[in-house]
């Protein structure tokens, strides 16, 4: 899939507000930044914060990107896979129940989680929850996560 460019230009603050409110507890992403802009884009668009594309426009909601994760440490709403599951997360499978190890407990349906692996904590994939905190842990069968944006992939992978 390639991402096509529309259009680049500055967020007023009014937008950026709007965009930190829907983001929840990921809204600290966009704490006092001087730049931030939208890049308009086909299939997706993404908000730039000083030039590097933090968050991602998908189906019209805000998530975060894997870069964000990586250089702003993200800690909440945090999904915890077996090594096993990796291999399935990093080739943009949704998240099974079984592969589940650990789940933050303010994780509620429609919540937009982190992905990350047991032994090294590294941010695998962001996505969206299907089921509540305790049931992604206890249930031994079924999808947990849907997942928008995962290591490798056309977002990863993106530069402007």
């Amino acid at each position: 899939m390639v991402i096509k460019v529309k259009k680049r230009n500055f967020l007023k603050k009014k937008k950026i507000k709007e965009i930190k409110n829907e983001l929840g507890e990921y809204g600290e992403l966009l704490e006092n930044k001087k730049k931030v802009e939208i890049l308009e884009a086909e299939p997706n668009s993404f908000i730039l914060i000083e030039g590097e594309p933090h968050i991602i426009i998908i189906d019209g909601k805000a998530f975060p990107t894997l870069k964000a994760a990586l250089t702003c440490d993200i800690n909440s709403k945090v999904v915890t896979v077996d090594m096993g599951a990796v291999k399935f997360v990093t080739n943009g499978a949704d998240i099974m129940s079984p592969g589940i190890v650990a789940a933050d407990n303010d994780i509620d349906v429609g919540d937009i989680v982190l992905i990350v692996d047991e032994t090294h904590h590294k941010p695998l994939a962001i996505g969206v929850s299907l089921i509540t905190d305790p049931e992604m842990v206890e249930n031994n069968s079924g999808k947990a996560i849907e997942t928008k944006h995962f290591v490798g992939d056309e977002i990863w992978n993106f530069e402007i």
